[in-house]
C-alpha cells in the first residue's frame, strides 16, 4: 500500500464524539450505554452557576466486547468543559469499574478501556470531583487485580488534573502525538510559575514536554500509535490479549523515585534530557 493509499484509508479517531469513539473500539452491535442522555442524569450544580449541564455529563459508559471479550468502556467528551469531572461523571466511572469489579467476582472477566480526555476535576465542583477521582483511582486499582485496565489518550485535550494520576495507575496506557499527559495543564503551570518556566502559548515546547511521543521515549506511556481508529482499537486488543502486566508502572515507584534524585531543578530540564533519565533502565 502507497503513503497515499494509507492516508486514503485512515479513519481519525480524534475527531470522534466520545460515543463515537466507544463504538468503534466494540465489537460492531455489542454497544449498549449505560446511563445514556435519556436518562437525564446531569449535574445538578452547573445551572445554578448559569452553566448548560450536558443530559451524560460528559461521560459515555458502555458495556460490549472487544474480540468477544467482555469490557467496560468509558469514554470523556473533551469537548464539555474540557472535559472536566464533576460529581455525577465522576460517579459514573467510579460505578462502572465497580461493576466490572463485581462481574470478575462472579466469573465474568470483564476488562476497562479509558478513554481520557480531560482537564481532570472540574472546578465547579471541586471537592466532590476530588472525591470521585479518588473513587476512581481505588476502583482502577481494584479492577487491575482480575483484568486489564487500558487508558487511550488520544486527543489534543489530553489527560492532567488527577485523572493523569488515574491514568498512571491502568495497567496500560496507549497514546498518539496528538495526546499529552500530565499532572498540571500548561495554564496552570504558567500562572504559578511564570511565562519564563512555562509558556503556555509555546505549543512545540508543551508537546515537547507532555506529548504522547515524549511520554512514550521517556517510558510513561507503553504504546505510540497513529491517529487511527483501527490501529488504536488493535492495539487495545494487543493489551487484553497480554493481560496484567508482571508488574503495574504505579507499583515500580522506586525506580521513578531514584531516577527524580538525579534531577536538578535550577534548570529546566530538556525533554532528550527526561528520556536519557529514565531510559537508563527499563520501568
Amino acid at each position: 500500500m502507497t503513503n497515499i493509499e494509507s492516508l486514503l484509508n485512515k479513519q481519525d479517531f480524534i475527531e470522534l464524539s466520545a460515543r463515537e469513539r466507544a463504538k468503534a473500539l466494540l465489537d460492531e452491535g455489542t454497544f449498549r450505554e449505560l446511563l445514556d442522555p435519556f436518562a437525564r442524569v446531569m449535574s445538578p450544580w452547573l445551572v445554578k452557576q448559569n452553566i448548560v449541564p450536558q443530559a451524560d455529563d460528559g461521560v459515555v459508559i458502555a458495556k460490549g466486547s472487544i474480540q468477544e471479550r467482555p469490557v467496560v468502556l468509558i469514554s470523556i467528551e473533551g469537548l464539555f468543559q474540557g472535559g472536566s469531572l464533576g460529581e455525577v461523571g465522576g460517579a459514573k466511572i467510579a460505578g462502572a469499574l465497580e461493576l466490572a469489579v463485581e462481574d470478575n467476582l462472579k466469573g465474568i472477566p470483564t476488562a476497562a478501556i479509558l478513554l481520557l480526555e480531560t482537564g481532570g476535576v472540574r472546578l465547579q465542583e471541586a471537592n466532590l470531583g476530588l472525591a470521585a477521582i479518588a473513587e476512581i483511582q481505588a476502583a482502577i486499582v481494584n479492577l487491575r487485580q482480575y483484568q486489564p485496565v487500558v487508558a487511550v489518550v488520544a486527543g489534543s485535550v489530553g489527560c492532567f488534573g488527577g485523572m493523569s494520576i488515574a491514568a498512571g495507575l491502568c495497567s496500560y496506557i496507549v497514546m498518539t502525538r496528538e495526546g499529552r499527559l500530565g499532572l498540571n495543564g500548561p495554564q496552570v503551570i504558567e500562572q504559578e510559575a511564570g511565562v519564563q518556566e512555562y509558556n503556555a502559548k509555546d505549543r512545540p515546547f508543551i508537546w515537547s514536554i507532555t506529548g504522547g511521543n515524549q511520554r512514550f521515549a521517556s517510558g510513561l506511556a507503553d504504546a505510540y500509535v497513529d491517529d487511527d481508529r483501527q490501529k488504536i482499537r488493535q492495539q487495545v486488543i494487543d493489551y487484553l490479549v497480554q493481560g496484567i502486566p508482571d508488574q503495574h508502572r504505579s507499583s515500580n515507584y522506586s525506580f521513578y523515585l531514584e531516577k527524580l534524585q538525579h534531577v536538578d531543578t535550577a534548570e529546566q530540564i530538556t525533554p532528550l534530557q527526561v528520556q536519557a533519565l529514565y531510559q537508563g533502565e527499563q520501568a
